[in-house]
């Protein structure tokens, strides 16, 4: 497996609104006009799944595996071209402050390594700048 890690980000919030808000994927209607359009396509959620389309990659349906209150939130693929695993670490940093960052680990032969792994950082580290820019 191939590990991917974001940069850390600090959100001005309380940990507790921040998990409550990633933790269920309808609100990923907030985040969505923030997307770029151009690379993620067909966008559909609901509470504990989501999936969309990206170029090189086609179609991919994440579902919410594992949740642990306040501190992670951990994705497993249901359709992707390759075995992957995402999840949002949390971590407050005082009331009002927290830290996070998301991981991607994935099952990529050398071929696709050399394909993806550069759009796959760039999108893992756009989605923190994202999910960190939210109002929570």
């Amino acid at each position: 497996m191939t590990t991917f890690e974001s940069e850390i980000k600090t959100i001005p919030a309380n940990i507790g609104r921040i998990y409550a808000t990633l933790s269920d994927l309808n609100n990923l209607e907030r985040i969505a006009g923030n997307l770029p359009q151009d690379k993620i396509k067909d966008l559909a959620y609901d509470t504990d799944s989501c999936s969309f389309s990206v170029q090189p990659i086609g179609t991919v349906s994440f579902r919410i595996v594992d949740r642990e209150e306040n501190k992670t939130i951990k994705f497993g693929t249901e359709k992707s071209p390759v075995d992957c695993f995402f999840w949002i670490q949390l971590l407050p940093n005082g009331e009002q402050e927290s830290k996070m960052k998301l991981t991607v680990k994935a099952d990529l032969n050398p071929f696709i390594k050399g394909m993806v792994s550069k759009p796959l950082q760039e999108g893992l580290n756009k989605l923190a700048d994202v999910l960190a820019a939210i109002t929570y």
